[in-house]
């Protein structure tokens, strides 16, 4: 039986019964943890099993822990990250290592959790439109620099055992809106975007996940990337991205309609799976309804995805913790 093509999320701290009765019914392909659902370590590790009983399954449990502002494990009980541009200037010629590093420890903090994959590398390009709320969370202006940078990332989540999630496909790095409220436009040629901003996505496109961004591409179409069939063409074949695909959040105000109406227009254009977060119970329950089970090819991908887990290779965290101090230094 086929998962459901939904990633969904959880109110609080712990599961409602009413939760818990529809993860079981709609049995979700996976889950994704946000900063209002992370008090203790106890909590979490709860929280992540209480998850997988109710769908029955060792389901993936995602995050979104960049560092900096987009970070849900927070200090003192967990370390505190640099934004990542800050931290790469900061590593100057060291940087792929410290990357990789960085990445290592934070899949380290996750797996004990039982957190098995990250939100990241985030390899969107730096250019002067870039909009506040997204620059220092990206790695640099270079698509070659950036595309070494992302892969010591997702190397370092999946030797730590973390499934890495690459976003935004094709590339959020031009808009100067923020997709959480508007809808961003991008309006250079396809020639400057193949040669830029999808290039990074194109080094990375053996990941085993991906997520896509609310974007505008006006060379391609007039619609957002996360609803274009001919958009999601181009990721798959251009880019050449054979992942698993997941929306970014449907519930942004990027996109617009109901949300059945926003879950069956992405996955009309090629998605595999729905995000839909930070809403009420209601609307969980109409985009899994929407959704309903994966497509034969969806579930393939999402098979292959769930067996790129690794366990973690066996390394000295206060040697590694150790490395990445002098590096810095």
């Amino acid at each position: 039986m086929s998962f459901g093509a939904t990633i969904l999320d959880a109110d609080g701290l712990r599961l409602t019964k009413d939760e818990v009765a529809f993860f079981r019914e709609a049995d979700p392909f996976g889950f994704i943890l946000f900063a209002r659902n992370i008090d203790t370590p106890d909590q979490v590790y709860g929280l992540c099993s209480a998850f997988r009983d109710a769908v029955g399954r060792d389901a993936p449990i995602t995050i979104d822990q960049e560092g900096g502002r987009v970070q849900r494990l927070r200090g003192p009980e967990w370390r505190e990250w640099l934004p990542p541009l800050d931290f790469v200037q900061a590593a100057g010629d060291d940087a792929e290592r410290a990357m990789y590093i960085r990445h290592r420890l934070i899949a380290h903090e996750l797996k004990a959790l039982t957190i098995d994959s990250n939100c990241a590398p985030m390899v969107d390009i730096i250019v002067k439109e870039t909009h506040k709320f997204l620059r220092n969370r990206c790695y640099g202006t270079s698509p070659g620099d950036i595309a070494l940078l992302g892969r010591a990332a997702a190397d370092g989540l999946l030797d730590g055992g973390v499934l890495p999630v690459l976003k935004h496909m094709p590339g959020h790095g031009r808009t100067n809106l923020d997709s959480h409220f508007d809808l961003p436009h991008v309006d250079v040629s396809l020639d400057t975007l193949r040669e830029t901003d999808f290039a990074p996505f194109r080094a990375l496109n053996d990941l085993p996940m991906g997520m896509t961004a609310h974007v505008v591409y006006e060379a391609v179409d007039e619609v957002p990337a996360t609803l274009s069939r001919e958009m999601m063409q181009l990721i798959r074949e251009d880019i050449g991205f054979g992942g698993l695909i997941m929306t970014d959040d449907t519930g942004m105000k990027a996109l617009s309609g109901t949300p059945a109406q926003i879950a069956t227009r992405a996955l009309s254009a090629g998605c595999d799976v729905i995000l839909h977060c930070n809403a009420p119970l209601a609307e969980r329950i109409e985009t899994a309804n929407a959704a309903g089970p994966m497509s034969d090819a969806a579930q393939a991908r999402a098979e292959a995805a769930l067996a790129a887990r690794r366990t973690p290779d066996d390394i000295d965290i206060v040697e590694l913790n150790a490395e990445l101090e002098a590096l810095l230094a």
